[in-house]
């Protein structure tokens, strides 16, 4: 017996899938952001737990390694080698032994190092340590810390020292100077910027180039940003810049009309990153890194790193580093401030903060606020209370906020109010205490407003009015941050445990000065006005129908007017009046009514006046 099998019948070969436009499209999007192979990637991680603050350090290709905890407190960090990837590598940083190297030991040139010690800086921060070496190589790099923790100077100093160590006619990898910039800046606030060039400009203070065929001349480093008229800066790019510096609104405009040129650029950084991808500026800075130069290097800074800033990163940088300062197992905010969270009604918030600024060893302070209009209203609330106190926002002009950052810096104000904008650009060490007049939005406006203070190495205070519609937001802080205040104490301006916090004398009130008086525009006695001279009684007599009210006398008619028009007008309510001396003077105007009724009884009058008086 056979056994016959039917044959199955065989399936048609499996047709390719179509390689559309629009399918292919979807491919781009979904590969942009992966990895490559991790064959090609360097993975290096190096992390102390000490340096002169404390801090952890750590570098790594945006990667992971295995770590372990000796048991007398070094931290040990396994990784892949940069070299062979396949070799593991181990690196012992002792705490104890660790000191931070100074900016000559890590070779950076004489005339930085001597403008810096003028300024009374010597040795490194963490993030500085690890960003220079590879940053005076000209690596692509990812700096990642806290504010306060001297990102400028940790890309602001490698900047300075590679464009100004080339040679005139030398054929390395960067260019001589020849007056275009070399270096470009983006930052994402005003203040930011005139901070930024502030710190640069410290730093390259005694370098002098030669920008061939133009003659030697200190070097350059040029501030733009909107606000201020175009004139001015296309002048300053005209006359020469080396190094630029500005927010990416004006930049685009600049280089969309020629006077800014970016096809020399060698050196990009990209500071306070995750800002600029809140504020909405990532498609401007997209266009503008497509502008340059292919062969550049390109340091990216940032406090934290979100998704869109990875993928940013993975897009436009060459192979970077990751380079993260931060404490082992801490929290984003720093350990030397100290915070408290109080419930605050809106009605005493104003009488409250009058009171936190009399606490005992306040300096400078900054008081943050969500809006403009409240940030003005606080302002002149606390101004009419006798505080020196100035205001930064959107609806002051660039010159008024420039003026009120730089009487902020010199000492002739103690208080500024702010938004959340300006949390970024300012750069102010001593300051003491920050004011959360309103609650923050998410935790990472919190880590950047209570970032003012306790700055390079200091401590501050840092406290939070949380009004009782806003303790949905604080939850959401507290948890992510974990900061231990899950339900502020209901405070008010007179409660003893406010006073007992933050050492606020019994004294205090909600006001230092008596409530100065208003100056009046155009005078110079501060608003007052001088005594009027007594005016003289003048005596007033009542008519009715042209008839005195008091002895019945008739009252002296006006004269005559030839025409009989001007005749009619004078017998009218409009006519003059005269007093008993002989005096005339004008009669007062009838109110007329409105109405049928009104105009009725208006002439009924009219006539009974009329016939009477013949």
């Amino acid at each position: 017996m056979t056994d016959a099998r039917v044959p199955r019948p065989s399936t048609p070969p499996r047709q390719p899938r179509s390689t559309g436009p629009s399918q292919a499209r979807r491919r781009r999007r979904s590969f942009r952001g992966r990895l490559p192979p991790p064959r090609e990637r360097h993975r290096t991680r190096v992390r102390a737990d000490a340096t002169p603050e404390g801090t952890d350090i750590s570098t790594d290709n945006i990667s992971t390694a295995d770590e372990t905890t000796d048991t007398d407190g070094t931290t040990i960090v396994t990784g892949e080698s940069p070299i062979d990837p396949d070799v593991p590598q181990t690196t012992i940083v002792d705490t104890d032994t660790h000191v931070a190297p100074t900016f000559a030991e890590l070779g950076v040139s004489d005339e930085i190092v001597a403008a810096l010690e003028a300024d009374g800086k010597t040795h490194t921060f963490a993030i500085q340590e690890l960003t220079l070496p590879l940053a005076l190589a000209g690596d692509d790099l990812i700096g990642q810390a806290r504010t306060g923790m001297g990102k400028t100077f940790g890309f602001g100093v490698p900047l300075l020292h590679r464009i100004t160590q080339v040679k005139p006619g030398s054929d390395g990898p960067l260019r001589p100077l020849d007056g275009t910039p070399r270096a470009l800046v983006i930052v994402p606030t005003r203040e930011l910027c005139l901070q930024v060039t502030g710190d640069l400009q410290v730093a390259g203070k005694g370098i002098e180039v030669d920008p061939q065929p133009n003659p030697k001349r200190k070097l350059s480093i040029v501030s733009i940003y909107g606000g201020r008229p175009y004139e001015s800066q296309i002048a300053e790019l005209q006359a020469g810049a080396d190094v630029v510096v500005g927010t990416p609104g004006r930049l685009l405009d600049l280089a969309q009309q020629g006077h800014l040129i970016l096809g020399k650029v060698q050196i990009l950084v990209l500071d306070e990153a995750d800002e600029m991808l809140d504020l909405g500026f990532l498609p401007d800075i997209e266009r503008i890194m497509r502008a340059l130069p292919d062969q550049r290097q390109t340091m990216l800074f940032s406090a934290t790193m979100p998704g869109p800033i990875v993928t940013l990163a993975r897009t436009f940088l060459n192979r970077p580093t990751h380079i993260r300062a931060e404490h082992a197992g801490d929290s984003a905010v720093h350990d030397r401030t100290k915070q408290h969270a109080y419930r605050a009604h809106a009605l005493d918030k104003a009488e409250l903060v009058a009171r936190v600024l009399q606490a005992e060893g306040r300096g400078a302070t900054m008081i943050f606020t969500r809006t403009k209009r409240t940030a003005q209203k606080v302002a002149d609330d606390l101004a009419e209370r006798g505080f020196k106190v100035g205001a930064v926002h959107g609806d002051l002009g660039q010159v008024a906020r420039e003026k009120a950052l730089g009487r902020f810096r010199d000492g002739s104000i103690d208080v500024i109010v702010a938004t959340d904008v300006a949390a970024r650009g300012i750069d102010i060490d001593d300051v003491t205490h920050v004011i959360n007049y309103q609650c923050p939005e998410d935790d990472k406006a919190y880590v950047h407003r209570i970032g003012r203070t306790g700055r390079a190495g200091r401590t501050g205070i840092a406290v939070t009015l949380v009004d009782w519609d806003e303790l949905h937001k604080w939850k959401l802080i507290n948890d992510a941050l974990d900061l231990g205040i899950p339900e502020p104490v209901e405070t008010y301006s007179s409660s003893e445990h406010l006073r007992s916090d933050l050492s606020i004398p019994e004294s205090a009130t909600g006001r230092i000065a008596p409530p100065a008086p208003k100056e009046r525009e155009g005078t110079s006695d501060g608003g007052r006005r001088e005594q009027r001279a007594p005016r003289a009684n003048r005596e007033r007599r009542r008519t009715r129908g042209a008839r005195s009210a008091d002895d019945g006398a008739p009252a002296a008619k006006a004269p005559k007017a030839p025409t009989s028009e001007t005749s009619s007008d004078s017998s009218g309510p409009d006519s003059a009046q005269s007093d008993g001396d002989g005096s005339s003077r004008p009669r007062r105007r009838r109110r007329r009514g409105r109405g049928r009724g009104a105009s009725a009884e208006g002439s009924t009058s009219s006539q009974a006046t009329a016939s009477s008086d013949q």
